[in-house]
């Protein structure tokens, strides 16, 4: 691995990460890719021989918009941001499923976790790259490929909000339990992440900690294009 994306990801307050992620489900990293990259990164969609499948929301009522899974073997950014973001991201998830009662599956190294989750069939890569033009929007949903999950991820803003594109705040709904649902609009700088929930995560309650279900989405493109560098850390079946 390369020193700058890890020391990149190194960079983050991960104590003020942590407690931001256990509050409100999700939480702003620093810069992980500079402009430049960024630029480079999001020049790929066009290049369909870096990925395994491309995917029309609308026809699947998704949204509006395309999105494409990367193929194996992954651009550099591309893995070497995933394996530094994974051993910074598991104590929370670890951490997570020790409050729920549940057992933490996952190993120190995503290889590892891989492994076990090729072993159980889920073996197609699920990196993604979006792209979303005027007038498109990504529906509430959970990025769930199987029964092997990791509780968090990434996602990195490619373009500039408010030059290279309006809307497409990054949206965050929590099924509190016994309570309202819970909202949150977040505008991701460029080059910078955001990690946040995947499926549920342990919120308190009367009787202890609970499981809080939790969707993520995009809200509409006003003008211009965004790209999107989608990190999950399971693979699909």
């Amino acid at each position: 691995m390369t020193d700058r994306f890890a020391k990149r990801v190194a960079a983050a307050d991960w104590a003020a990460v942590t407690d931001e992620v256990n509050e409100h489900g999700c939480a702003l990293l620093p810069q992980l890719v500079t402009p430049a990259e960024a630029a480079k990164i999001a020049a790929l969609y066009d290049d369909v021989s870096h990925f395994r499948a491309t995917i029309d929301m609308n026809r699947y009522r998704f949204g509006s918009g395309e999105y494409r899974y990367f193929a194996a073997p992954f651009p550099t950014p591309v893995e070497e941001l995933r394996q530094a973001l994974y051993p910074r991201l598991l104590p929370i998830a670890r951490d997570w499923w020790a409050k729920l009662g549940r057992s933490p599956e996952w190993p120190d190294t995503l290889d590892e976790w891989l492994d076990q989750c090729h072993s159980a069939g889920q073996t197609r890569p699920t990196p993604i790259l979006l792209r979303y033009g005027p007038g498109d929007w990504n529906a509430l949903h959970r990025d769930l490929y199987g029964d092997k999950v990791f509780p968090l991820q990434v996602v990195i803003n490619l373009n500039a909000p408010g030059e290279d594109h309006t809307g497409g705040e990054f949206l965050l709904v929590e099924q509190r339990p016994r309570a309202q649902s819970r909202g949150t609009s977040t505008l991701i700088p460029q080059g910078h992440g955001l990690v946040f929930t995947t499926r549920d995560r342990p919120v308190r309650s009367a009787r202890g900690w609970s499981a809080s279900p939790v969707r993520h989405g995009v809200s509409t493109i006003r003008s211009g294009q965004r790209h999107t560098l989608g990190l999950v850390f399971h693979d699909a079946a």
